[in-house]
């Protein structure tokens, strides 16, 4: 626990195994249900296709430093900014918001499922769902 005047570590914490299993379910599902729905827009898959790895290009944030690639990433990766977009689309009535905004949320939830979590400003492998060979392993990564 940290007290006052100190400051807390800028690595992730270690995800216990069910803990880490249910995230990656939780990815499962998003990913799941974005793909139906946006199935039942009748947008191309094509369009879902093109657009499926726009969100990565937020990673050029690390070009500038890793705090800001840190916060960049983040907000794109956040299931919150492709909710606001679908949102926006259906009191629009725009046709086209929503089928970006679930290519979005389909993008993220794959990105969960795969152990690809927000980041930590302190470097790009350290991330909400555990260290690099946490992810890789499902197991505690060694201190």
């Amino acid at each position: 626990m940290a007290t006052a005047g100190s400051r807390l570590p800028d690595c992730s914490p270690v995800v216990a195994p069910p803990v880490l299993m249910l995230l990656r379910a939780e990815g499962l599902a998003a990913s799941a249900l974005s793909a139906v729905l946006y199935a039942h827009t009748g947008a191309s898959w094509w369009l879902f296709a093109a657009l499926w790895l726009i969100p990565d290009l937020s990673m050029l944030g690390y070009l500038i430093n890793p705090g800001i690639g840190a916060r960049i990433y983040n907000a794109i990766h956040s299931y919150t900014t492709p909710a606001t977009l679908a949102l926006c689309g259906l009191l629009l009535q725009s046709p086209i918001l929503v089928p970006i905004a679930l290519i979005w949320a389909n993008h993220i939830g794959i990105d969960r499922l795969l152990g690809f979590g927000l980041k930590y400003p302190s470097g790009f492998g350290f991330t909400h769902l555990g260290a690099p060979k946490q992810r890789a392993s499902g197991a505690p990564a060694a201190s």
